[in-house]
């Protein structure tokens, strides 16, 4: 039986294939890594750290679209000819940043036929979790909501093993990213600390007892 590929080693086969092709770089705490209206030359993979995407309308007023961790690669849209960046990518925290120039993946994707349909793999689960991110927006508590969220950040699930994992995600973006204000957002912050599903002082630590609440809500 032909093993399942998750989405993290989806992404870190695309990653391998790509190997010494890419170039790699440290971004600090609120550096953008790509500006939204930039032209679109490359796409980007976390090594480490996170990422938030953002987009702006004219009149200035902003929404975060998500939160990027290790494993995740972002500015596909680069294999389209001629494309802007339609989101601004900022590093939530000291971040390590992969970068694969257009003109290299077009290369891999003639050259590889299997490399193109890891990405087309990788694509369908961004967007597959794109869906899921809308209908909860639509359909669930704004406590749910930031409940998922947390626990999405957290990577809950993957190799690592861990039972606990540490954020740094200001109050401020969560509220952006759940659609509710940043004192809603603090008062479910401080039930989950007196239920025991976070430790919230100074750093953000999320246990994964969290995913009992989120599953009976």
């Amino acid at each position: 039986m032909a093993k399942t590929r998750t989405p993290t080693l989806v992404s870190q086969d695309l990653l391998g294939r790509i190997g010494a092709q890419k170039t790699t770089r440290e971004y600090c705490n609120k550096e953008d890594i790509y500006t939204q209206g930039g032209v679109a030359d490359a796409m980007f993979y976390v090594e480490s750290g996170h990422v938030k995407l953002t987009v702006a309308s004219n009149g200035g007023r902003k929404a975060v679209l998500a939160i990027l961790g290790k494993g995740d690669f972002f500015g596909e849209n680069c294999l389209i000819r001629n494309s802007r960046r339609t989101t601004t990518a900022t590093a939530l925290q000291q971040s390590t940043i992969a970068c694969v120039k257009r003109s290299i993946l077009s290369s891999i994707i003639h050259r590889e036929p299997a490399f193109s349909n890891l990405l087309v793999l990788d694509l369908l689960s961004r967007i597959e979790r794109m869906e899921q991110d809308f209908t909860d927006q639509l359909l669930s508590s704004s406590e749910r909501r930031l409940a998922r969220i947390l626990l999405r950040l957290s990577h809950f699930g993957q190799p690592s093993g861990t039972d606990t994992a540490t954020l740094h995600v200001s109050q401020e973006t969560l509220a952006e990213m759940v659609g509710t204000t940043r004192s809603r957002v603090s008062h479910f912050m401080n039930r989950f600390r007196e239920m025991g599903f976070i430790n919230y002082n100074g750093t953000l630590q999320v246990h994964q007892a969290l995913h009992t609440f989120f599953l009976h809500q």
